[in-house]
C-alpha cells in the first residue's frame, strides 16, 4: 500500500530507487481527473528531461479503468508536445522498486498506452515468496554491512580477500522486504554458491521483519550474452519457492 509519505515523494519529483534518473528531470505535473462531486478518479504525473528533450510519464493510476485511462494518457502527450515519450521507464517513489508497469495486473492501462501508439518492452519478470523459506542452504563465512543505495544491507562472500558472492536487499517496508541483487563472480559459479546466499540473505530480511520477499529479475537479456544471461537465476529463484506474480513493461512513443 502506498503511504502519504510515498505519495509526497513521488509527487516532489523523487524516489529512493533511480534517484538519479529523477535528478535529470524538470519539475513533474500532476493532473487528476474528478467527477463532478470532487473525489479523484485518476492521475498522471508527467515530466521533460532536460538533456535530449524527452517527455517521460513517471506514474498514472486510474483502478483500471479503459475511459480514464484513455484520457490521462492523451493529457500527458498532449502537455509533453511532438517528442519521444517514455512511460513507465523507471521506479517511482509509490512501490518498493517497481521500475516498469505490471502487465497482467493493469491491463487497462497497458491497453490505453498500445492504443495511443506506445510501444512496450517486456523487461522484467516480478516475483515474490512467502518467508520464512525452509530447506534453503546458507553461504558460510558471509559477512553483512550496511548500505544506503538502496537502502538495506550487503552481504559479501570472500575467499582469501577476493569477492566470490555478494547480494544486496532493502529494509523491510510493512513486511515487504527486496531482494535487489545477487551476483556470483565467473570463477565461483557452478558451486550453489548462488543458491546459498539467496538463503542467507531470505533469513536476514525475516529476521529484520519481512514476512514476504519480492526481486525483479532483468529479463530482456541480448541472445548470445552470457554476462546477462538470466536462465540460471529464473532456474534458481523457481527451485527456491518464488512465484511469479507479472510481467514488468516500459513503453516508447516516437512522434
Amino acid at each position: 500500500m502506498t503511504t502519504p509519505a510515498m505519495l509526497a515523494e513521488a509527487l516532489a519529483g523523487r524516489s529512493p530507487v533511480d534517484g538519479g534518473w529523477w535528478a535529470e528531470l524538470q519539475s513533474p505535473v500532476t493532473e487528476v481527473i474528478c467527477d463532478e462531486t470532487g473525489p479523484v478518479l485518476g492521475a498522471v504525473s508527467y515530466a521533460l528531461r532536460s538533456s535530449d528533450g524527452a517527455g517521460f510519464i513517471l506514474w498514472l493510476h486510474c483502478r483500471e479503468d479503459q475511459a480514464l485511462a484513455e484520457a490521462l494518457v492523451a493529457r500527458a502527450l498532449e502537455r509533453l508536445g511532438r517528442r519521444t515519450v517514455h512511460a513507465f521507464e523507471f521506479a517511482s517513489a509509490l512501490t518498493l522498486g517497481l521500475e516498469g508497469l505490471p502487465a497482467g495486473h493493469r491491463p487497462a492501462t497497458r491497453k490505453a498506452l498500445g492504443a495511443a501508439g506506445f510501444a512496450g518492452r517486456d523487461l522484467w519478470r516480478y516475483m515474490r515468496a512467502d518467508l520464512p523459506i525452509a530447506g534453503l542452504s546458507h553461504a558460510a563465512h558471509c559477512t553483512v554491512q550496511d548500505c544506503e543505495d538502496p537502502p538495506g544491507k550487503r552481504l559479501e562472500v570472500r575467499e582469501g580477500g577476493e569477492l566470490l558472492a555478494e547480494a544486496t536487499i532493502g529494509r523491510p517496508v510493512a513486511g515487504i522486504g527486496v531482494l535487489w541483487w545477487i551476483g556470483v563472480a565467473p570463477p565461483a559459479r557452478g558451486r550453489g554458491l548462488g543458491l546459498a546466499l539467496l538463503g542467507s540473505a531470505l533469513d536476514l530480511l525475516a529476521g529484520l521483519g519481512a514476512r514476504e520477499a519480492i526481486l525483479y529479475v532483468d529479463d530482456d537479456a541480448p541472445a548470445g550474452d552470457p554476462e546477462r544471461d538470466r536462465t540460471a537465476a529464473n532456474g534458481m529463484y523457481d527451485r527456491a519457492g518464488f512465484t511469479e506474480v507479472d510481467r514488468l513493461h516500459s513503453f516508447t512513443h516516437r512522434p
